[in-house]
């Protein structure tokens, strides 16, 4: 056995149905960052498979090589940057996003009738037209419609704090997307799209025309204390065989720094991942793992490609099964478990994941 990574599409697929199902629109999977650290294409087609009408992912390079990979249907990319191949992405088929007049002028010169998407900035701060710059970006939209430039497909926005229900930036941005929908007469998108997982689920009012789902289609929960038991089912499962088992004093030093000592006689565990592989460093002396049906705490500081693990005086032999994360169901941690150790968001521990284990797919 060597460390390898588990992917359950059949997890994702019903992920994917169940959240179609809450909200009664059109869904968006997000599949970007290599699907969340759960492999973009195998993930793409596990949703296409349940229904998902669109496919999102950040950059040109992403949706290029989904088309690449066979991937058909509705796709959206919305991170370019300067020098970009505005053409590239058009003749692949995909709805490209503009922020400003500046990169519709630039869609325009590729001499392609392109899809696109305009987002707004309604309060992130992040990327999309101001606020102030909106109507000049509507009016270039507009006459780029006229003259056959592109077809304008979606107007979108992105929430700051929707895993915080009560949040005041969440009224103050759905207002500001509305208001941006009015200043937007004359284009008729097909889709106008604000929500994301934990809007999605929590706040009906923000689902428009299309949800986009990322991190709870892979069966994590986008606003943990927040989110209601929807049946969702993590699909990562991240495992590897213990290398070696063996006993220390009271008093003994575990790794480096020695910022854990026993203060007792005890037995410790090798495991050949460390944070080369995704491992956070900051999960040092608080994460769990599962070994032979027991949860044991790491110990000591996590290595670049190692990490110990306190086995309580008990011996497994090298090569028994260390399960980091998985869906929770035979009492391993999660990732989000993970998450709470590490000081960090379930899609950090997931996404970052990765380096040297392979990664396997089941259909479960």
């Amino acid at each position: 056995m060597s460390p390898e990574i588990v992917v359950d599409l059949a997890s994702i697929r019903h992920n994917v149905r169940t959240l179609r199902e809450l909200t009664g629109v059109a869904s968006m999977t997000v599949v970007k960052a290599d699907g969340y650290g759960h492999g973009m294409v195998e993930v793409a087609r596990a949703a296409r498979e349940a229904g998902s009408e669109w496919i999102g992912v950040a950059t040109v390079d992403e949706a290029l090589r989904l088309r690449a990979s066979g991937d058909r249907g509705r796709l959206l990319c919305w991170l370019t940057v300067p020098g970009d191949d505005w053409a590239a992405a058009i003749d692949a088929d995909i709805d490209v996003t503009a922020y400003t007049v500046a990169e519709l002028d630039a869609i325009a010169a590729t001499g392609r009738p392109a899809r696109v998407q305009l987002k707004v900035d309604t309060g992130l701060s992040r990327g999309g037209a101001t606020l102030e710059s909106w109507p000049e970006v509507v009016a270039r939209a507009r006459r780029g419609e006229a003259d056959g430039s592109w077809r304008i497909t979606g107007i979108w926005s992105h929430f700051a704090a929707s895993d915080e229900p009560g949040h005041p930036a969440n009224d103050a941005q759905e207002h500001a997307f509305r208001h941006a929908l009015e200043l937007a007469e004359g284009l008729e998108p097909e889709v106008r799209h604000l929500a994301n997982s934990a809007a999605g689920i929590l706040r009906p009012s923000s689902r428009f025309d299309l949800v986009r789902f990322g991190i709870a289609s892979y069966g994590l929960d986008p606003a943990p204390g927040e989110t209601p038991d929807l049946g969702l089912v993590p699909a990562m499962t991240v495992r590897a065989p213990l290398v070696s088992a063996k006993r220390i004093a009271a008093g003994a030093g575990v790794s480096y720094g020695h910022t854990w000592v026993a203060d007792t006689p005890t037995t410790v565990g090798l495991v050949p991942l460390g944070y080369g592989d995704g491992v956070p460093r900051h999960a040092s002396n608080a994460a769990h793992v599962l070994v032979e049906g027991k949860q044991r705490v790491m110990r000591g500081r996590v290595c670049m490609d190692q990490f110990v693990v306190d086995l309580d005086g008990e011996l497994p032999e090298p090569g028994t099964e260390v399960v980091l994360f998985g869906p929770g169901t035979h009492g391993e941690p999660t990732a989000q478990d993970w998450a709470e150790a590490a000081g960090t968001i379930s899609y950090e521990i997931v996404t970052r994941i990765g380096g040297r284990p392979t990664r396997r797919y089941v259909d479960q």
